[in-house]
């Protein structure tokens, strides 16, 4: 017998137990349990946290709506919570802005299976469970729960069932949404057990993974790609493993060498790093990312001479690629060779006058800016940017209308807490190129530092006009009105912030705005009340 038919066999019968009102019930975590009951403590640290939850997102409904909705999902979710403990891990709604993404939890032992579990109140024979396209193709399954209480702010106990499950490969939908009943679920009782089949199956695709690619001779690809979509949610030993296991497959392939590099580099693994860039090399001489790689994992080692043999291997390959004269411009100015570092940021601004101006003055990037220094010797540090300043007066008296090189020693000479000769240096490339935004708001930065605020919000003002879409100068021009008590101004200065940071996709920067913006707010209503 299939087990689909053994658990619509289990899930007749549980109907009918339910109608009559005789459910199994227990209280011990981790086991299965029909039913539910939430109260006392429990249930008031669910409320707190929707009452929360509500004041955040006011704006979208009523408090007490957002409030009803949040328990809705709460009480659901610890109903699922309870029955699979430790086997499955909760989204973490503070690094979501506005909710958890359509996924309530993912197994602790693989994130990329979803859960997501949907709350409703009703008659169990009439009430009907729906989802969209977005939940189903973000998780493996819909856990339903049933509500027996409606809910509300009065409530003191809830009675909750777990209705049954539904997997997201069986949904076809063919709209926007699908909805359905408790006979079309499967019993609740198999959950687990379907769960860790999918956990143990080699060929579980997570379900934003394309389609397109079939298992057989590219099946590889299946790895690549898991490991491509867990790089991008951050989850780097689960694509490490993805990426190995596509070697296994296929011990030729330069770019899985290069992608699990990449992985090892983001977690410090320099030295493993190395020997996977070393290898898509050996299969791909002329891969020159591969090598512009390598250097900057021998540059955290280091390695300086082996990082500057690594940037020329790659110019030997692109004689044009102005990133890797760049990156070898950073290293002969940290051992010294100011001569070799002068002729190798000359090059590089040939081939791209913008590669310099976009970094100021930061040691060795990739093309991806994934790769940051990390530098805990402040004696250093400070020596890096003397250096800086060294080399970009030789630049400028080589050419003495260069705007970068002026914007560029300013940024040092604010990095080493000059920010008076730094505002000479900005002013000097505003003169000669006064439609530089960057120019306007480092200077700004530099007059704050002194204490001189009305000029820094003059000088965030002229950015804001010549880039509109700088958030940065919103931000910094708005907590600089709020610090002079310019509450409307600021709050003005950080919804607009808010919504770039939206549109930029920067989710964090978003929801650290909000949150200011909802800071002033509490204060000025505060400020209105007559205690």
């Amino acid at each position: 017998m299939d087990w689909s038919n053994v658990l619509r066999s289990l899930q007749s019968d549980f109907i009918k137990r339910l109608a009559d009102g005789c459910l199994l019930h227990c209280e011990r975590v981790g086991q299965y349990s029909e039913s539910t009951v939430i109260s006392g403590q429990r249930l008031k640290q669910l409320r707190d946290f929707c009452w929360v939850m509500a004041e955040k997102y006011k704006r979208v409904s009523s408090v007490r709506d957002v409030f009803i909705s949040y328990l809705k999902g709460k009480l659901g979710e610890e109903v699922v919570k309870e029955r699979l403990a430790d086997f499955i891990t909760e989204v973490d709604y503070e690094k979501r802005f506005g909710g958890d993404g359509n996924i309530d939890f993912t197994l602790t032992d693989n994130p990329l299976i979803g859960i997501e579990v949907k709350s409703r109140h009703g008659n169990f024979d009439k009430v009907r469970w729906s989802v969209s396209v977005d939940e189903v193709q973000k998780n493996a399954v819909i856990v339903c729960v049933l509500i027996q209480e409606e809910v509300n702010e009065a409530q003191s106990e809830y009675h909750l069932v777990l209705a049954g499950f539904l997997p997201t490969e069986m949904i076809k939908l063919r709209t926007g949404k699908i909805s359905f009943g408790i006979e079309q679920l499967f019993y609740g009782g198999g959950l687990r057990y379907y769960l860790e089949q999918l956990k143990a199956s080699k060929n579980y695709l997570s379900p934003n993974i394309s389609p397109q690619v079939k298992m057989g001779e590219n099946s590889n690809q299946f790895y690549i790609q898991q490991g491509d979509e867990c790089y991008e949610k951050k989850l780097y030993h689960a694509a490490i493993d993805n990426y190995t296991q596509a070697l296994k497959i296929c011990d030729r392939d330069a770019n899985a060498y290069y992608k699990r590099g990449n992985i090892y580099d983001n977690l410090n693994d320099y030295t493993q790093a190395i020997i996977d860039y070393t290898q898509a090399i050996n299969i791909n001489p002329n891969f020159a990312k591969a090598y512009i790689k390598s250097g900057l994992a021998r540059y955290q080692l280091a390695d300086y001479y082996g990082a500057i043999e690594d940037y020329t291997q790659a110019i030997r390959i692109n004689s044009y690629n102005a990133l890797a004269f760049k990156n070898r411009g950073d290293v002969r100015s940290l051992i010294g060779d100011s001569q070799g570092a002068i002729e190798d940021y000359t090059q590089a601004r040939r081939i791209n006058p913008h590669l310099l101006e976009s970094q100021l003055v930061t040691p060795n990037i990739d093309d991806n800016s994934q790769t940051s220094i990390d530098d805990n010797n402040g004696n250093l540090q400070q020596e890096n940017h003397r250096r800086a300043i060294e080399i970009f007066t030789q630049v400028i008296e080589i050419s003495p209308n260069d705007a970068v090189g002026y914007k560029k020693r300013g940024k040092s000479c604010c990095d080493l807490g000059d920010y008076g000769r730094a505002i000479e240096d900005f002013t000097k490339a505003i003169q000669i190129n006064p439609y530089d935004a960057d120019a306007y708001f480092y200077r700004g930065n530099a007059f704050y530092e002194l204490g001189d605020k009305p000029e820094a919000i003059e000088d965030y003002t002229q950015a804001i006009k010549i880039n509109p879409n700088d958030a940065d100068a919103y931000i910094n021009r708005g907590n600089l009105r709020d610090e002079l008590g310019d509450t409307q101004g600021a709050v003005a200065d950080f919804h607009k912030a808010a919504d770039l940071y939206q549109k930029a996709g920067k989710v964090q920067e978003h929801k650290d705005t909000r949150e200011k913006i909802l800071d002033l707010e509490i204060e000025a209503s505060l400020d209105v009340l007559d205690f």
